[in-house]
């Protein structure tokens, strides 16, 4: 099973996927961090990559928590989602704790956020198998970085569940609207993809701390 994932794979388009997050924002905005040690772990990581030279692009921002944390360590974070209503929210967080660094736009992980070569990093948490097409979004980012840039991410890899998770239960939740569309592979097929959209994998890790961990912490570098 760790034959890579088929270029360009797929999932439904942007305007369902936003209406989904739209519709769950204000619940997903409340929900607790199920693993709090195991995010400040990551935080912590992430912050000894970042610098305060980086212009820095995150996509799938969610409601802009983690962005907030991080932007303070960034000479510029542009933070982004594809759902209007999870970036209201974020950035009436930002307008309660201000940041200057910091901005939020709506925008398709899927679909060019800026020009080429403009950003020092590309942050992805928790979201690289929730996007329309894997190798799509790796594209961009690629096309997003400056030569030497890094590919931050943390990224549930379903294929490492058990496989009733993500191929029966997934999909019932998704048939009542209690779950979104999403892609399934492993780490190994996720960083097949990256190696194929030009990145070079620098480290994996897990940062987990309640059981089996699926979450994996990858960062990659654009050759330059």
């Amino acid at each position: 099973m760790n034959a890579a994932v088929p270029a360009l794979q797929s999932l439904p388009g942007a305007h369902e996927k936003a209406r989904f997050w739209d519709r769950i924002a204000a619940r997903y905005a409340a929900d607790p961090i199920a693993d709090l040690p195991g995010y400040e772990a990551t935080l912590r990581r992430v912050q000894g990559l970042l610098d305060a030279r980086h212009d820095v692009l995150e996509i799938g921002c969610g409601t802009g928590s983690t962005a907030l944390r991080l932007a303070p360590f960034t000479r510029r974070l542009l933070a982004t989602d594809i759902s209007v209503e999870m970036i209201a929210i974020a950035r009436q967080r930002l307008a309660s704790q201000p940041t200057p660094q910091l901005s939020f736009a709506v925008a398709d992980a899927d679909a060019p956020v800026s020009g080429r070569g403009t950003h020092d990093v590309v942050m992805a948490f928790n979201m690289l198998h929730l996007v329309g097409h894997l190798d799509q979004a790796l594209m961009q980012v690629w096309h997003a970085l400056r030569p030497g840039g890094l590919l931050i991410s943390k990224t549930a890899c379903l294929a490492e569940m058990n496989p009733l998770i993500p191929h029966l239960a997934v999909p019932l939740m998704r048939a009542i609207g209690k779950a979104p569309a999403v892609l399934c592979f492993s780490q190994t097929q996720l960083q097949s993809a990256m190696v194929r959209q030009g990145l070079e994998v620098v480290c994996s890790e897990r940062h987990g701390t309640r059981g089996k961990d699926i979450r994996a912490f990858v960062v990659a570098r654009k050759p330059g």
